[in-house]
Parts: C-alpha cells; structure tokens; sequence
C-alpha cells in the first residue's frame, strides 16, 4: 500500500474515533472496564483505594467479602523497626498514588477484568503501642480472610508483620517464600522480642509454617550478613544483589522457581530491596540494591507460581519527598496483584479440568 493509501486507511480507521474506543479484542476488554463512553473516572477523586478497587472498610464482617477473590488491605504498624521509624504510613502513601493499573504490560493481562477484588481497608488493631497484641491482630485478621478462601494481599508496615501473615497462610502446611529483599530477616529474638523486622522469616520456620528448603531470598546484601546465618543453615537459598547482577535476571527467575517448585508459594516484597537511588524512602537503606526494572523483570518473570498471597513492606513515605519510593511501591503491589490474579484463574482452570 503506498504511503497516501496508508494514511487514507489510518484516517479511515481512527480519525473519527474516540479515546475509548479501542480495534484490538484484548484492549478492548480492558477499555469496556474503565471507558464510558469517552471519559474514565478521575483517578486523584474520591476514596483513596488500592488501584481505585472497591472499597470494602468492614473488611471479613462486608456485605460481599465472601465473593472477592484477593483482598488488598493496610497493615499500618511499625513497632517492630530496628532504625527509622515511619512505615506505619506505607499503606495510606502506596493507595494515594493515582496511575497503577489497569494493564500490565509485562504479564499482558489487566488483573481486574479476571478476579473479583477490593480493598478491604485496614488491619483493626487494639492498641498502636503493644507490639504482641499488633501482631496477634494481624493473625487473627488475616486467619479470617484465609478462612474464607480469599487471598490476601498486603501493604505494610514493618516486615515484622509478615510473621504473622504466614503463620495464617501457613497454618494448614508450610508454604514456600520468594523474598525480595536487601535483607535476609532471619535474626533471632532482641532485647526480649521475637517480634521484629529483622527475624520474621527465622520465627516462620520455627513455627512450621515456612519450608526454608522452598524458599529464595534475592537482593541480600549490607554490613549485616553475620546476623543471618540461620538462612543457610536451615536450606534457604541466598542470592546477593552482586550475584543478581553477575547472574542476571533470567537466571535468578530461573532459580527461583525451582526453588519454590510447584506448590503453594508467598512472596513478599520489601522496598528497600531497591536502591535507594530509586526508593530512599525507608527506614533501612542500603545501596548496591535492585533497579526499579529489575525488580520488576522479576516478578513478571514468576507467572505461573502457586503464589497463595504477598506484600509489599517498609514504605516509610516521609523520608522521600519525590514520592518516588511510593510509586514503587505501588507498581510492585499491582504488579505482585496480577501475578495473584493468574494464580487463582489457574486454579479454576485445574478445577474445572477435573470437573
């Protein structure tokens, strides 16, 4: 076709159409989601929710809750931090920010138009001053959610709640865990508490929730390696950030998944596992980190997983006036939603196979 022909097809097809109105069948779809008529929703109006999702703030006791497939919800507690205080507002920071979803490009779904999901508000806790007492909230919030067949997705917080998440996802058997992070999070108990967010995957495994030989911790490094010999003793693998950048992210998608293998898998998502070039908003930086693409070529590289929850943690907004640190953490949020959408459409296309 000649170059005049050409533009004659394209002004043909396009120049009287509107934004909404969309040729390709798989936009289209995502389109009809958001589109009426020319217009979408405002996306800095009303309620701040998670992606603009349905808000649900009654969380388990909700008119609908039983219907939802994943349930995004807030775990604003940061009792547990050993440095710089401040991620008790991670959650209320990662909802604000407007331009997350619908498509994700990478994976090449838009996760909403395949699962029923809302945003379920926050973790009630009784007392923002008892550690013991947050984390006993925590469980017993998220056990309610797991009883009911949903799975949950999380933003935190310290990484201490993690503990407390796996031992309700874990609790019928020990899950697998991929753990991005600067840190490995296995010390022991300090200072008479087990509740903190530098052992929370250490306290998993003694409570038999977390199967250290199907878990994989990618981004490790800083001045606090002697602290987590329990990782290799126990048979969890450690990748360094140096070795991530050796292996390159293909390789360390390759290993991480055969480390987690097929079964039931947590992922769990710590924003200081980035550079702080690219997320200095928390409250434990260490340079040397992952790029914010690199993170994020990993996640879409784990479709497919058996993934039964995530989270995404340490956001502490106020030491980042770009907002840079809570736009990370809201596109890894999203992006760790859609890998969780292609969880639960496998697991209906398994029960429908059998019948």
């Amino acid at each position: 076709m000649s170059a005049s022909g050409e533009l004659e097809r394209l002004r043909a097809k396009y120049g009287t159409a509107g934004g909404g109105d969309i040729h390709d069948a798989a936009f289209r779809r995502v389109a009809e989601s958001q589109f009426q008529g020319d217009r979408r929703k405002l996306p800095y109006s009303d309620v701040a929710t998670f992606m603009g999702l349905p808000y649900l703030p009654n969380g388990p006791a909700a008119d609908g809750f039983a219907e939802l497939d994943i349930a995004v919800l807030g775990v604003p507690m940061d009792l547990g931090v050993t440095n710089r205080a401040g991620c008790r507002l991670g959650p209320r920071a990662v909802r604000q920010i407007e331009r997350i979803g619908p498509f994700e490009h990478g994976l090449g779904i838009a996760p909403t138009t395949m699962v029923k999901a809302a945003d379920i508000g926050d973790v009630p806790f009784r007392s923002r001053f008892d550690l013991e007492s947050c984390h006993a909230d925590i469980e017993a919030h998220l056990d309610a959610i797991v009883e009911a067949g949903i799975i949950p997705l999380s933003v935190g917080g310290d990484h201490s709640i993690t503990q407390s998440i796996l031992r309700a996802v874990g609790r019928d058997r020990p899950v697998g865990l991929i753990h991005i992070d600067a840190h490995c999070d296995t010390s022991g108990p300090y200072e008479g508490s087990r509740f903190h967010h530098g052992g929370p995957f250490r306290q998993a495994v003694l409570d038999g929730v977390l199967d250290p030989r199907r878990t994989v911790q990618i981004g490790i490094r800083g001045g606090a390696e002697y602290l987590w010999e329990f990782s290799r003793d126990s048979g969890m693998t450690v990748i360094h950030a140096d070795d991530f950048g050796r292996m390159g992210v293909e390789a360390v998608i390759a290993e991480a998944r055969k480390v987690v293998g097929d079964g039931p898998t947590y992922l769990s998502f710590d924003i200081d596992s980035l550079d702080p070039a690219f997320a200095p908003g928390t409250g434990t930086p260490e340079v040397g980190g992952l790029t914010s693409l690199q993170a994020l070529m990993l996640l879409r590289g784990l479709g497919g997983i058996d993934f039964i929850g995530g989270d995404v943690v340490e956001v502490a907004p106020q030491y980042d006036a770009t907002t840079n640190t809570a736009q990370a953490g809201a596109q890894m949020l999203f992006t760790i939603f859609t890998l969780l959408a292609l969880a639960v459409d496998a697991r209906r296309g398994a029960a429908s196979a059998r019948g």
